[in-house]
């Protein structure tokens, strides 16, 4: 009986702690094009899988898509797509965009987590 409560507890705290990625990976200027495209906040993780930055940054971006849900979070590795990189201008990892209907609203460039987030409040 014991056993039994204590799985249920168990069971409940893991349900309630389960999440679905919500930082979508995208490449290529079609799939960057829909994204930015949308009316809700679009932010974007420029990132690459050498950076140490980007590796140490990831899991803060993680929690402001918990936070900040009306905003759609999506990352592009700047190897895999180059031509999205180049189009916007990315010199720096991680870079982050900020853009809301087609228009970007922001950019912070490295890894710093108060700008990221003032800057996804400042344009919700």
């Amino acid at each position: 009986m014991i056993a039994k409560n204590l799985f249920r507890q168990s069971l409940r705290s893991f349900h309630s702690t389960a999440r679905i990625q919500v930082v979508h990976p995208v490449s290529g200027l079609p799939a960057f094009n829909a994204a930015i495209n949308s009316d809700k906040l679009t932010v974007i993780d420029f990132y690459a899988t050498w950076c140490g930055p980007c590796h140490a940054v990831a899991p803060l971006v993680e929690k402001f898509s918990d936070e900040f849900s009306d905003a759609h979070f999506i990352k592009i590795d700047v190897d895999e797509s180059q031509d999205v990189a180049q189009e916007v201008g990315i010199r720096a990892m991680p870079t982050f965009q900020l853009y809301k209907a087609g228009i970007k609203v922001g950019e912070i460039v490295g890894a710093n987590p108060p700008a990221i987030k003032a800057a996804i409040q400042k344009n919700l």
